[in-house]
């Protein structure tokens, strides 16, 4: 038999190992399609936009006096202490008329106990050579309301 290129008859007369080569698959043809769709994070499920900005609604941190000037209350500082005593009973104020925080509170008041107990600050009464000292604040209006 004679054959002629291009007809059906060569395709039987193809050995097994250029059959294999002519039906491995072809890594370029089966390669997967890459679109350039944009990943969905877990993050951006919301309808926030997707850049980091802080939030420009976000109150400031409110301080108290003595932590945004980095005060430590020592009993030895009476001027400082004698602020938060009243002139008239020498009781201490509370956190709700100073503003102060809950910590500091807490340390004013033990430093005012160690400064009386030492007879550096007197108990009943406020010293009156600090009776003309600026206030922190204000006794009269307190900056939290409360019931009396």
């Amino acid at each position: 038999m004679h054959f002629r290129p291009g007809t059906l008859s060569l395709a039987v007369h193809l050995t097994s190992n250029m059959l294999r080569q002519f039906l491995r698959p072809n890594p370029v043809i089966l390669r997967p399609v890459v679109r350039n769709v944009p990943q969905i994070r877990a993050e951006s499920t919301t309808d926030e936009p997707l850049f980091d900005m802080e939030n420009p609604f976000e109150k400031e941190k409110q301080q108290c006096l003595l932590c945004r000037h980095k005060i430590t209350p020592d009993y030895k500082n009476v001027r400082l202490l004698s602020q938060f005593q009243s002139p008239y009973t020498g009781r201490v104020y509370g956190k709700h008329i100073t503003g102060l925080c809950e910590t500091q509170q807490k340390l004013v008041e033990a430093e005012i106990v160690k400064a009386q107990s030492a007879g550096l600050m007197a108990t009943y009464l406020k010293e009156p050579c600090f009776l003309k000292d600026p206030k922190l604040f204000d006794a009269d209006n307190p900056i939290r309301p409360h019931r009396f």
